[in-house]
């Protein structure tokens, strides 16, 4: 009998000793590629055997009510590069601190703060807006890469700029709001007008933009680096350039409130921050901007160092607009410019054309570029509000209609721009342009 317990007692032992040394799961939200995020994975696992990562993955609108269920969905870390699902999952508790060492990661880069004041969400990589060019088809044209936005005016890039259309493609609204920023409501909505005249409206996101650019259609494609990222690793023809006036997208990552395992989530926390976690993210296959500036001394001169073009005024643009801004700001395109558009580019080829002649165009140039309302009207509560509303519903496109106040105020704006048009066809048709 005695025997049959000891047996029984080893056996138990035994068993509990497995049990202790399994690896603890660690749930992993994100939006990142599997590719990634099976690098990270392997890396994370070598450095803490004591956890295995368990991925799932949501696009940025689909994490949002997922985070949001009674347990949060069963996460421990939210990883991706959606900051206003940050920012909002903050205003309803969503996270605990981070509870880690943030020395050596700057709070703020440029305009951009680089974590919440309450250290409850960090950001790990930065994504950087810019110019994808095809340097072959650049030199066809006999001009150089373009450096900031003002260059993509140059009359040799007419039809040759492949421009995500801001209605469509979820990332090119900030595009809008950098230049906006950066030159000022009436200059850059003059500038908007001009690079949409030359442009051609891609109506899918950032990887269509870059197909664009590789296969020479386009010789360039206004876009955001990590859609590029892949084509220049896979040796493609295809280099980005960070405009003069740039803006920056950060990837953030937190622990939710009801993590099952807060430690498990802070051991992820801290490798994704650390040297070695950051040093990953600038891996020739990932090619993200790290947040960690110490790591970029050991990378090769060329890449892009985000700070140091920090220091020269290059990300003064903050992050900060509201969605309601945005949202407004793209329903003025697509009305003013977006929707027009085929008309709208022969306008401007043929005042390109009247000048290249010598002529003053600047009524002309006047009628084209004046936007359906300045920057005071943009900025009143109540029609926010109304783009607010508009937002919660998902903003789908519908057509415009006078059945509601932004139905009624889209058709204004339309209306804007076809009187305008006119008046600028019959100054050039009494020119004889």
């Amino acid at each position: 009998m005695c025997h049959c317990k000891a047996w029984l007692l080893a056996l138990a032992l035994g068993a509990a000793s497995v049990q202790a040394a399994a690896p603890q799961p660690v749930v992993v939200l994100t939006s990142y590629p599997q590719e990634m995020m099976t690098r990270f994975e392997e890396a994370f696992e070598r450095a803490n055997p004591q956890y295995r990562l368990q991925i799932l993955w949501r696009q940025g609108f689909d994490a949002l009510p997922y985070l949001r269920q009674a347990d949060q969905g069963g996460v421990d870390v939210y990883w991706a590069p959606s900051p206003g699902n940050f920012q909002r999952l903050a205003q309803g508790a969503g996270w605990q601190p981070l509870g880690v060492d943030l020395d050596g990661l700057p709070e703020r880069i440029g305009g951009i703060a680089l974590r919440d004041h309450d250290a409850r969400y960090q950001a790990t990589e930065l994504a950087g807006y810019g110019f994808a060019i095809n340097p072959g088809e650049l030199t066809k044209l006999g001009m150089p890469a373009p450096q900031d936005w003002p260059d993509l005016l140059d009359a040799r890039l007419r039809g040759r700029i492949a421009l995500p259309d801001p209605a469509r493609v979820g990332f090119a609204p900030v595009l809008l709001d950098i230049v906006l920023q950066a030159y000022g409501w009436d200059k850059g909505w003059a500038l908007w007008s001009e690079i949409a005249g030359q442009s051609r409206l891609v109506e899918r996101g950032g990887t269509l933009v870059s197909d664009e650019v590789v296969s020479g259609r386009s010789a360039v494609g206004v876009s955001i680096d990590f859609f590029v990222a892949s084509a220049v690793s896979n040796g493609e023809a295809v280099e980005f350039v960070y405009p003069a006036h740039g803006g920056l997208n950060p990837a953030h990552i937190a622990i939710t409130r009801q993590a099952r395992q807060v430690e498990g989530a802070r051991s992820f926390v801290r490798f994704v921050l650390s040297p070695e976690g950051q040093t990953l993210l600038a891996d020739p296959d990932i090619r993200k901007l790290p947040v960690r500036p110490a790591v970029y001394a050991d990378l090769p001169a060329a890449y892009h160092d985000p700070f140091a073009a920090a220091r020269h005024g290059a990300y003064a643009y903050a992050d900060d607009s509201s969605r309601e801004r945005l949202a407004l700001i793209t329903c003025v395109f697509d009305q003013w410019l977006g929707q027009p558009h085929e008309r709208l580019s022969a306008l401007w080829a043929r005042v390109h054309a009247g000048e290249a002649l010598g002529r003053d165009l600047a009524a002309v140039r006047e009628l084209l570029s004046a936007p359906p309302i300045d920057e005071q009207q943009a900025a009143s509560a109540s029609l926010l509000e109304l783009f607010g509303q508009r937002q919660d519903q998902g903003m789908l496109r519908q057509p415009a209609s006078d059945q509601d106040a932004l139905g009624r105020t889209e058709i204004a704006w339309q209306f804007h721009s076809a009187r305008q048009q006119a008046q600028a066809e019959r100054l050039l048709a009494a020119m004889g342009l």
